[in-house]
């Protein structure tokens, strides 16, 4: 990385890829929302860049409701959706030669009307000045509560202006509501090009997890998988991780977050890869388990049999109309079974009704799906898990994760660890695994490897 005065050199029109088809969907869900807004207007604030260390940034992304209603990447940008002309406002970082030489090229206020179909646009400089003039006359204002002020204070001084313009006859909004009201139930149920984007990111980590898969053997590391689980995904066309690779190998397989993926790989023992790529914008969620040796040992492959037993029988409550809830419990009876009949647990239920298998398996089985790795979910309904709709996409990963000093486990099964995770888009005519591909089954394993 290069240390310098700027250099002041022409710079160079940014390189915009946004498709016709992307904007077209970008205008129906702005279209979406704007016929949401009830007469009001919303208000979101894109990221910013954060440091890492010193001078040195994290690799940025942008605001995931941000990204879904604008398909704009750079950092710090606002916009404002209004009922009234004009409907969509960008806010953009301005074109400047100097910074362009150094950070890369801007789409400035030109290519925010010209790029993403912006009714208007400014420089993000003038936020202050121009943002309060959009919020006139307009009854309530919906944006992202978030800590630790929950509105913005950016958007607090901007309502506080137009409070100041009351003599003018002015009226300021009198509401400010939880933009996810609105944007949460349209994220949520995928289009075809947004499951589009979900299927390229699924092949993506197709190439990954083989490439781990073949690559695996004794006297490699935790690492060396990894090299080469991300570099499928960028061999996919995935320029990015969906979120933090887990590679744990042996007992660090059960540890749910395991990140220092640096160990040996054992003589013998499972090696679990959590890993999925994001492909403009979009996340794949996949876990795989193996032996780092050719072949599971028996103990180990009688408990991951029970896993991908219990993923099955969550599969089969992957409808429209069923819940996450009832997706989990498919899942945790099948794994609660299998465990009483290996001798896990001794029994089902422990005192006050706990489930001994809980212990075992720990965690929820589903989660969303989307733009975010836990994407929106939608609003409890009078306590309750909310259905799941058609066009939804979530995760089904059931896992056993027994500790290596276990000593109320029988011997055999200590320090195994197994999760399964796939992706699947909720349809009427019935689930469809977006992840089916990565190879799963003992058998599919085994001849993955053997190519």
């Amino acid at each position: 990385m290069c240390e310098g005065a700027f250099d002041a050199r022409p710079c160079y029109e940014k390189q915009v890829r946004l498709s016709d088809e992307w904007k077209a969907e970008l205008r129906a869900r702005r279209a979406r929302v704007i016929s949401k807004l009830e007469g009001g207007a919303m208000v979101l604030f894109g990221a910013t860049i954060v440091h890492r260390n010193s001078d040195v940034e994290y690799d940025f992304r942008q605001t995931s409701d941000f990204l879904y209603l604008t398909g704009f990447t750079e950092p710090d940008a606002a916009l404002v959706l209004r009922a009234e002309a004009p409907h969509f406002i960008l806010f953009v970082p301005p074109r400047d030669r100097e910074r362009e030489i150094w950070n890369g090229r801007r789409a400035g206020v030109e290519g925010a009307l010209a790029d993403f179909d912006a009714d208007v646009a400014h420089s993000f400089e003038e936020l202050a000045e121009h943002l309060p003039n959009y919020l006139e006359n307009v009854p309530s204002v919906w944006s992202e509560f978030r800590p630790p002020d929950l509105i913005d204070r950016r958007l607090t001084k901007a309502l506080f202006a137009v409070q100041g313009r009351r003599r003018k006859r002015v009226n300021a909004p009198t509401a400010v509501r939880d933009s996810s009201e609105i944007l949460t139930p349209l994220r949520l149920v995928k289009s075809e090009f947004e499951i589009d984007k979900m299927r390229k990111a699924a092949e993506a980590t197709y190439l990954g997890h083989l490439r781990a898969l073949r690559a695996a053997r004794r006297g490699l590391t935790e690492f060396d998988l990894m090299r080469e689980l991300e570099l499928g995904f960028r061999e996919g066309g995935c320029r990015s991780t969906a979120y933090s690779s887990i590679v744990g190998a042996g007992d660090n397989a059960t540890i749910l977050h395991y990140r220092e993926n640096d160990a040996p790989l054992p003589d013998g023992g499972l090696v679990l890869i959590d890993a999925g790529a994001e492909f403009e914008g979009y996340a794949c969620d996949v876990t795989r388990t193996f032996p780092v040796d050719p072949e599971f040992s028996a103990p180990e492959r009688a408990i991951y049999e029970l896993v991908l037993r219990a993923q099955e029988a969550a599969f089969a409550l992957c409808w429209p109309g069923k819940t996450l809830e009832e997706v989990h419990e498919a899942a945790m009876q099948v794994i609660e079974k299998g465990l009483l009949e290996l001798g896990i647990v001794p029994r089902l239920r422990g005192d006050g009704e706990k489930r001994l298998a809980e212990r075992y398996f720990m965690h929820r089985t589903s989660h969303y799906l989307g733009l975010d790795v836990h994407d929106v979910s939608p609003p409890f309904v009078k306590g309750a898990v909310a259905p799941l709709v058609e066009g939804a996409v979530i995760t089904v990963e059931p896992g056993i994760y027994i500790a290596r000093d276990d000593e109320e486990v029988p011997p055999e099964y200590r320090g195994i660890g197994v999760r399964i995770e796939d992706d699947v888009w909720i349809r009427s005519e019935g689930p469809e695994v977006l992840t089916r591909a990565i190879p799963k089954t003992v058998e599919d394993l085994a001849r993955a490897r053997r190519v």
